[in-house]
């Protein structure tokens, strides 16, 4: 099967552009490699051992209380910013990239990136420079929406990460047959492919040409993933070559990924990877009480080392995805993350909650947008007189699944500094001037549709179909 899938990744090479086709052959050699060693895998049905899972121990999870306050902001001269900016936000019913999205006050997540890192910069004197990942999706329009940025005291580099093609599930044989089909046939591998993109778009080698020896890498729609100089002062005093910031988990994050001792080594776990009989000890706080934020740290000199050397087997994530006119197909995937156990000392920092404020959905942005946050230079904080350090839980129903949707059916964003608790359901539209506090809970029955008037206050109240005000 392998000299099968060689031979039509060989013919799908020699119907790409000549100018392009070097980088493109170089991209399906790496396709290759994965798809092979994850057909000798499938053979050998190699799964993890569950007996052989631990937590990991406090040396291996540290707290960030415990990092020293003191830090040496000549550091920074050392460090570059890395932002995963592939995803096009499709679950919002976006189209482009999705750090174009307006997230607050008229900003976009690249603005409020770009303005941390300004303000890096020009706080403490440093040259700290921007780095997109983008993906095949996204390359285009992220170029297109850097341009406002030019006259800018920020330097902006970017990359498109590797275009791979999906496999049919039945044949395990690569879906496209040309260069140029359709891009629904291909695919973004994953944020593992950071490594190998940083070394084919020589975006590694200039790094380190400039003197840059730490790379912070996050999400681009993570809003908490600013710098942190009390995480970027620990890893050069620890000597450590890879850090992964994780966060405790709450009932909202049994899926994410969490890091686990096995056999002594530290290991990245997906869910994708879990064997189904043991779903729900994965999900389990009790074992696994953190999870992966994606904000990682790496040592740049560490990466080339490890790329020149033995190179990085990162853990294949099989996601199963259905085309347009029905044919299950498979994307082979990768973490970055789960590059933590090719470094020296590598291990977790336990951050708090306010470093990792990811916008996955409408119900994520109702929260960013309203007045919870603030904005100063780039970052969000919480407001103050906010009586708890934890955020309302917001669950918008499927009428607000879509970006378009949701600003229709707010005519402002309310007042929910008080609230605890938000569910709506159905065909539901708010006015101005709202305030939420405590819990509520709006449901509008199929066929009905409630519209909440201006000026409202709601304050622990369940509104049914008919606008019986039921108070909690």
């Amino acid at each position: 099967m392998s000299k099968n899938t060689r031979n039509e990744l060989n013919k799908i090479v020699h119907t790409a552009d000549r100018t392009t086709r070097k980088a493109f052959d170089v991209e399906l050699k790496s396709f290759f490699q994965l798809h092979a060693r994850y057909l000798a895998e499938k053979e050998a049905k190699n799964e993890l051992d569950w007996s052989r899972i631990k937590s990991p121990t406090a040396e291996q999870i540290q707290r960030y209380s415990d990092l020293s306050d003191t830090v040496d902001p000549k550091a920074l001269h050392k460090l570059a910013v890395l932002k995963v900016n592939g995803g096009l936000g499709t679950s919002m019913g976006m189209s482009g990239a999705k750090s174009a999205l307006e997230v607050k006050d008229g900003l976009t997540f690249l603005d409020l990136i770009v303005q941390q890192v300004e303000h890096l910069n020009a706080t403490h004197r440093a040259n700290v420079p921007l780095i997109l990942m983008t993906s095949f999706n996204t390359h285009e329009d992220t170029l297109r929406i850097i341009k406002k940025y030019a006259s800018r005291q920020i330097r902006i580099t970017t990359f498109s990460q590797s275009r791979y093609p999906r496999i049919w599930k039945e044949t395990l044989q690569p879906c496209p047959r040309h260069a140029g089909d359709d891009k629904k046939l291909w695919y973004p591998p994953g944020h593992g492919d950071l490594y190998n993109s940083l070394v084919h778009s020589g975006v590694l080698g200039q790094l380190l040409a400039s003197g840059k020896e730490y790379l912070f890498v996050s999400n681009s729609d993570n809003l908490g993933a600013a710098v942190d100089q009390k995480i970027l002062q620990h890893m050069v005093d620890s000597n450590t070559e890879f850090l992964m910031e994780v966060t405790d988990k709450t009932k909202g994050d049994v899926k994410g990924g969490t890091l686990i001792d096995y056999d002594g080594t530290m290991r990245l776990l997906e869910i994708a990877q879990v064997p189904p009989e043991h779903g729900d000890d994965f999900k389990s706080v009790r074992k696994f009480k953190i999870f992966n934020t994606n904000n990682l740290w790496i040592n740049l000199k560490a990466l080339k080392k490890i790329l020149d050397n033995e190179g990085m087997d990162l853990d294949i994530i099989v996601n199963p995805k259905v085309t347009d006119d029905g044919r299950p197909v498979i994307q082979l995937e990768t973490a970055a993350g789960a590059a933590i156990k090719h470094f020296q000392n590598a291990h977790g920092i336990n951050v708090p909650r306010s470093r990792f404020l990811p916008v996955k959905s409408c119900s994520d942005l109702l929260l960013i947008k309203s007045d919870i946050y603030s904005i100063q230079h780039g970052q969000l904080l919480m407001n103050e007189i906010r009586m708890f350090g934890t955020v309302p839980v917001v669950k918008l129903g499927d009428h607000f699944k879509k970006i378009h949707d949701f600003q229709s059916r707010f005519k402002s964003i309310p007042n929910i500094i008080d609230l605890d608790h938000l569910t709506v359901s159905g065909d539901v539209h708010f006015g101005r001037g709202i305030t939420l506090r405590g819990t509520v809970i709006v449901v509008a029955n199929e066929g009905q549709r409630i519209d909440i008037p201006d000026g409202c206050i709601l304050e622990n109240r369940l509104l049914s179909g008919n606008l019986n005000m039921i108070e909690l």
